[in-house]
């Protein structure tokens, strides 16, 4: 049987980190520090500088994870990028990463939208092509400019998000590494989180910044993480008591504590950046991911359930060992 396994991670955070009272001082927001840990748990953010794209930052992330599998660009035959800020309308992120790389090899490359739900859609996706055995290596890339998108007047969305890549190299094993993926989605919510605003006729039309009702996100999202943690878990065969670390989409830091308490698991053995990277959508996961195993904190052998929600609304778990 054929398996797949994270045999490398790797993330990129461009320029340094922006705290939340220069945040709030450079665009005159009705906030304060202690207002936004307090709700958020965030204090810093990262912000891209002009010019510098989605791509950009997946590349030197994925350079990270390469090297720490042992791996070349042309090694890879798969590469799933999931981004809500791609660099261009077409073509892919993906296939931009592909030449950033120096990749010529053929690679399959596509971009995957599934907002801060992206990454583990993209490592589900990658996991199914793998086990397949269609594909032996790929890249799987969490890629954000969520700067881009952001109402500077909107102190209810504009502190929450940064900037931000995270990868994984996924091989063919024959060991299991990728236990099991839940995915789910409903259209029915996709107003309480949106950019609604889209292109037509060389001008934008709509609104062309993130929205959100926080509340109504807030209990969607608390609800469906415990709910798809206990299917994957299930689906895995396995137990919450043989869960090492949640790896969970750094939203806030109530609704990953919520979930951790309904998974019985001390507040330790969850994954926490969120206060120093903000909610970096579909590179959260992978970001949070190279942090503890880059640090120790996730040794090899350990495992990790990663899980993630955003708009669409998406969401979706997979439980995995290192």
């Amino acid at each position: 049987m054929i398996y797949s396994r994270i045999t490398g991670t790797g993330s990129c955070l461009p320029g340094n980190p922006v705290g939340n009272a220069a945040l709030v001082a450079t665009y005159g927001l009705d906030s304060t520090d202690e207002w936004i840990v307090e709700r958020t748990g965030i204090r810093a953010r990262h912000l891209a500088p002009a010019g510098t794209t989605a791509s950009d930052l997946a590349k030197v992330a994925c350079e990270h994870a390469l090297e720490a599998a042992g791996r070349a660009p042309n090694d890879i035959d798969l590469i799933v990028l999931a981004t809500s800020t791609p660099d261009f309308i077409f073509p892919s992120t993906a296939t931009i990463l592909q030449d950033k790389l120096g990749m010529t090899n053929g690679a399959a490359a596509f971009d995957l939208q599934a907002v801060c739900g992206g990454f583990i859609y993209a490592l589900a996706v990658a996991d199914k092509f793998i086990r397949s055995g269609s594909h032996q290596c790929a890249l799987v890339v969490g890629a954000e400019t969520f700067s881009r998108i952001l109402d500077w007047t909107d102190r209810g969305t504009c502190v929450l998000f940064g900037d931000g890549a995270g990868a994984v190299v996924v091989e063919a094993g024959d060991k299991p590494g990728i236990h099991a993926t839940a995915l789910h989605a409903d259209g029915r919510y996709r107003n309480i989180l949106a950019v609604a605003g889209h292109l037509s006729g060389g001008r934008p039309i709509g609104d062309p910044f993130l929205r959100m009702d926080g509340q109504a996100v807030f209990k969607f999202a608390v609800k469906v993480l415990a709910e798809v943690a206990q299917e994957v878990i299930a689906a895995a065969g396995m137990t919450a008591e043989q869960i090492n670390w949640l790896v969970p989409h750094q939203a806030n830091i109530r609704i990953m504590q919520a979930t951790a308490k309904k998974l019985h698991l001390p507040p330790e053995k969850c994954v926490v950046t969120v206060d120093h990277h903000g909610n970096t959508s579909a590179a959260s996961i992978p970001l949070a991911l190279d942090e503890a195993v880059r640090s120790g904190k996730i040794g090899a052998g350990e495992t990790a359930l990663l899980e993630g929600v955003g708009g669409g609304f998406t969401w979706g778990a997979a439980l995995i060992t290192l």
